[in-house]
C-alpha cells in the first residue's frame, strides 16, 4: 500500500476528441495538439513520465521517449458531459447518466422571477457569456441599477457578478446561496458560482471566486476514503465541486501558483491518504479566453512545477495525474471540448530506484479508473 497518493487535475488539458465528440459540436478538439502547434511547448518532466507515449500525442518534436518512467494512457469520459463536475465526479468513481442541464437561450422566465423574488433584487443579461465579456458589457449598467449580473455558458451554471462597491463579497455569497437552494431537479445546475469583480472599465474579476456545487447523488472516493479513516486534502477548487463531502480537510487556491505551492507544502508532510489538487487557470484564465500563448506557458510552468514536486515523492507515494475535459483554446469555441484525458501514474519507488517501467495502461473507457486504483490502494 502506498501512504500518500497525489492527484493533481489539470482543468481542461484535453488530449483529443472523443468519437462522440460530433453530439458535442467538437469534431477536431485537441487541447494539447493546439499546445504543440505553438512550437513553444516545452514539458521535459511531463514527457519523461510519459505524456507523448500516449496514443495520438507525439506529433512532430514531441516524440515517445524509450523508457516512461510512469504508466501512461488515456481516459474516456462515460458521463454525458463536458463540464467540471461531471468530469471530477466521475473521476471520483459517479458516472452521470443523465447530463447536467444546461441555458443556451438563458434561463426560463420562472427561473429567473423566483430568484429575483427570493433575492429581491433584479438581473441583469441571462445570457451564455464570457465571463470576462460580460462585467465590461453589464458592468457600467449594474453600477447604476444596483442590479445583478446573472449569465451561463455551455457549462451547467449559473454565474452572478457583482461589483465590489455594489454588493460586498458576503452578500454576493449570500445570494448564492440563494440561488443554490432554488436550483435543484430539473434546474439542478451543477454549480452556481459568485463572480465578484472591480476597478473601473472595463473592470477585472477579483479574488472571491466561490462555488457552490449540487451534492454528489451517491458516495464519492472521497466519502469512501474519509469513512476508512483516510486524510482526504483538498487543494483548489475539490472542496466546492464536491460540496465539502468527505473532505477532511481544504485550502483554496486563487491561482495555479498558489495550488502547487499549497501541494508542495503538503508534499512536506506526514499524513496517509489522498491530496486531491485542481488547478484552475489552464481553464479559467486561458482555455475560456482563446489564449494559446498562455495556456502553453502555463504549462510549460506546471512541468518545472512538477520537478519540485518529484523531489519530494517518496518511495510510498504514488503520482497522479489527468484532467476533467478539454477546453481547446485554438477552436472558434470559448467552451469545454469532449476529449479525451490523460492519465500518468507514477510508482514513487520505482521512480525513487531509477526504474523506467511505465506501463501503456492503452484508452481506458472510464475516468472511474482513477477512483478504483486510489480506493484499491486504500483498502
Amino acid at each position: 500500500m502506498k501512504k500518500r497518493i497525489f492527484l493533481i487535475v489539470l482543468d481542461s488539458f484535453g488530449v483529443g476528441e472523443l468519437p462522440d465528440a460530433a453530439d458535442f459540436g467538437d469534431v477536431g478538439s485537441n487541447t494539447l495538439g493546439a499546445l504543440q502547434a505553438t512550437g513553444k511547448l516545452d514539458c521535459p518532466n511531463l514527457e519523461k513520465l510519459g505524456l507523448f507515449n500516449i496514443e495520438n500525442c507525439a506529433r512532430g518534436k514531441y516524440a515517445p521517449v524509450s523508457a516512461p518512467l510512469a504508466d501512461f494512457g488515456r481516459m474516456s469520459e462515460a458521463s454525458r458531459g463536458k463540464d467540471t463536475t461531471t468530469g471530477h465526479w466521475e473521476i471520483a468513481g459517479l458516472i452521470s447518466k443523465k447530463p447536467l442541464p444546461t441555458y443556451p437561450e438563458g434561463f426560463p422566465e420562472d427561473v429567473v422571477a423566483e430568484f429575483e423574488k427570493r433575492a429581491g433584487v433584479g438581473i441583469l443579461c441571462n445570457k451564455p457569456y464570457s465571463g470576462t465579456e460580460v462585467i465590461k458589457d453589464y458592468g457600467e449598467e449594474h453600477l447604476k441599477t444596483g442590479k445583478l449580473i446573472v449569465y451561463t455558458s455551455a457549462d451547467s451554471v449559473f454565474q452572478i457578478a457583482a461589483h465590489e462597491s455594489i454588493v460586498s463579497l458576503k452578500e454576493l455569497y449570500h445570494y448564492c446561496e440563494i440561488a443554490r437552494e432554488m436550483l435543484v431537479g430539473e434546474h439542478g445546475v451543477g454549480r452556481v458560482i459568485a463572480r465578484p469583480f472591480g476597478g473601473e472599465y472595463p473592470f477585472k474579476r477579483l479574488a472571491g471566486r466561490h462555488d457552490y456545487s449540487l451534492l454528489p447523488p451517491a458516495d464519492t472516493m472521497l466519502d469512501i476514503l474519509k469513512a476508512r479513516g483516510y486524510a482526504t486534502i483538498s487543494v483548489g477548487k475539490i472542496n466546492d465541486i464536491f460540496a465539502s463531502r468527505g473532505v477532511s480537510e481544504s485550502t483554496p487556491t486563487a491561482n495555479n501558483t498558489e495550488g502547487m505551492d499549497v501541494t508542495l507544502e503538503i508534499a512536506d508532510r506526514d499524513f496517509c491518504g489522498l491530496c486531491f489538487v485542481n488547478l484552475v487557470d489552464f481553464d479559467m484564465v486561458y482555455g475560456h479566453r482563446n489564449d494559446i500563448e498562455g495556456y502553453t506557458n502555463a504549462i510549460n510552468e506546471f512541468d518545472r512545477r512538477l520537478g519540485e514536486l518529484l523531489a519530494k515523492i517518496e518511495d510510498d507515494d504514488m503520482l497522479i495525474i489527468t484532467a476533467d475535459h478539454g477546453c481547446d483554446p485554438s477552436t472558434p469555441s470559448t467552451d469545454h471540448s469532449r476529449e479525451y484525458v490523460p492519465l500518468l501514474i507514477l510508482d514513487g519507488a520505482d521512480y525513487n530506484a531509477g526504474k523506467a517501467c511505465g506501463k501503456d495502461l492503452g484508452t481506458i473507457p472510464l475516468f472511474t479508473y482513477v477512483s478504483e486504483r486510489v480506493l484499491d490502494n486504500f483498502k
